[in-house]
């Protein structure tokens, strides 16, 4: 049996004291209700699509056990709007195996961004940020992924312990299916500082200050031989100035 480190959830409402002082915060879905001002039933109805997300076609070593799909906003304050839709773009100095490369991806779909939550999530994630660094607008990338067991092993972060090259990150453990591993680990960018738990509860959310913690999570597997499981996520990225590739 594999072994399992619960999550160190944050206390509800010190999520943003956490981010400031400890460059992450981990919130199970009652404080990211709290956190965002959202029912948890709201937040739940964006889980859709996940089971049609069409295959990542960018992946350099080879796999097929991701799907994504891939939009971008601009949040300023309470005012959410959708931009073009452009590709997704890392530098090689955050991303060694894919970076410096343009991978357009279907956007997300109108089911999940034209729910009355969607734009009051980025918002109250956006107002955040802002309160440990008010750098925006903030230019938000969001991805849907889905890593699943097709080739006996899934990756979910193939490029190893990273940054994304952003401002900070959003994590959201959609759900996990038939699946074991799928650790999350947070490491000190700057020291040996380092936690490692298991992110499980649905709607349970990794907030990280890109600029401070490297991020990562390890190998997923199936739970039965020669069975299938998949791991989903919701990534929000969120960058002052501009997206990545313009400035």
């Amino acid at each position: 049996m594999a072994v399992i480190f619960p999550p160190p959830y944050t206390p509800e409402g010190a999520g943003q004291a956490a981010l400031r002082d400890e460059g992450y915060a981990v919130l199970s879905p009652s404080g990211v209700a709290a956190a965002t001002g959202l029912d948890v039933a709201e937040i739940a109805g964006l889980g859709t699509g996940w089971d049609e997300l069409p295959p990542d076609d960018y992946l350099r070593d080879g796999g097929r056990y991701r799907r994504r799909r891939h939009s971008c906003f601009v949040v300023d304050g309470d005012d959410v709007r959708m931009a073009a839709h452009r590709a997704h773009w890392q530098s090689l100095d955050y991303n060694a195996l894919h970076g410096g490369m343009a991978r357009m991806y279907q956007p997300l779909s109108d089911a999940v961004v034209s729910q009355p939550a969607w734009p009051r999530l980025l918002a109250a994630l956006g107002a955040l940020c802002s309160g440990v660094r008010d750098a925006g607008p903030w230019y938000v990338e969001a991805h849907q992924f889905r890593i699943d067991t097709s080739d006996g092993i899934g990756r979910p972060t193939p490029e190893g312990a990273h940054r994304d090259g952003v401002d900070f990150v959003a994590v959201f453990m959609v759900g996990r299916t038939g699946i074991k591993g799928g650790e999350t680990r947070v490491f000190d960018a700057a020291g040996p500082d380092g936690h490692r738990f298991t992110l499980d509860e649905p709607w349970s959310l990794l907030l990280m200050d890109d600029t401070r913690v490297i991020h990562e999570s390890t190998p997923i597997q199936p739970l039965e031989p020669d069975g299938h499981g998949h791991r989903d996520t919701l990534v929000l990225t969120y960058r002052s100035g501009a997206f990545q590739g313009e400035g």
